[in-house]
């Protein structure tokens, strides 16, 4: 086994692989606007850390998200564009998951990552590998009863330690604790998601109301 993991879905771009035993060679680097930019130059340098070509990978995992439209289909379309060229499985895993498995807290808590506009994406966890609640997207305000009294991590959660006081690293998610996390469901037989997009909202750019189509006489 030789999977290839990715994330875009939070500013953090992040690329690892893992050999079936540990992750062997990972990179992160924290710029919002340049997923598209840095993808793939991290994906040549995790290739040449490891000292393997992309041929030898077996599987692709893909962070799914929630996250930012422009950013998170950045990293699904080119996790499609490696499975479809190598034919190879391409696996989804949560980006909140990814986050609450390299927490590795005990008892519930909750992962929140910033969805910009006032607000978080978020979720509650039994454990590190347990999730209790589907994501979602709320302002902190709205939310501040259900999580207050609970541990949290994530870039939203260090953002509104009014709504989170005991917010604490790690701030972004890991493509090699996406990556260990794949690895041990698919190691257990369990069926990972496909690696569609968790928007959970429209995207920022809309066609405007109103909008007038010309068409040619």
């Amino acid at each position: 086994m030789l999977l290839l993991a990715l994330d875009t879905a939070t500013p953090a771009v992040t690329v690892a692989l893992h050999d079936g035993a540990d992750v062997i060679a990972s990179s992160s680097q924290v710029d919002a606007r340049r997923h598209g930019e840095l993808l793939l130059p991290a994906v040549d340098r995790v290739l040449a850390e490891a000292g393997v070509g992309l041929d030898a990978v077996t599987g692709i995992v893909a962070g799914i998200g929630p996250g930012p439209y422009t950013g998170l289909r950045v990293g699904l379309m080119t996790a499609d564009a490696f499975g479809l060229a190598l034919g190879v499985p391409v696996h989804g895993v949560c980006t909140l998951d990814g986050l609450a498995f390299a927490a590795d807290l005990q008892g519930p808590f909750v992962v929140a990552t910033d969805a910009r506009r006032k607000e978080v994406y978020w979720a509650r966890y039994a454990d590190s590998r347990t999730r209790l609640t589907d994501p979602a997207v709320d302002r902190p305000a709205d939310i501040a009863e259900q999580v207050k009294d609970l541990p949290a991590v994530g870039a939203g959660a260090l953002l509104y330690p009014d709504t989170f006081p005991r917010a604490h690293e790690p701030e972004h998610v890991s493509a090699a604790a996406l990556a260990r996390l794949a690895a041990e469901r698919l190691a257990a037989g369990e069926e990972l998601p496909a690696p569609r997009p968790l928007y959970l909202r429209r995207p920022d750019a809309q066609v405007p109301r109103n909008y007038k189509v010309v068409t040619p006489k």
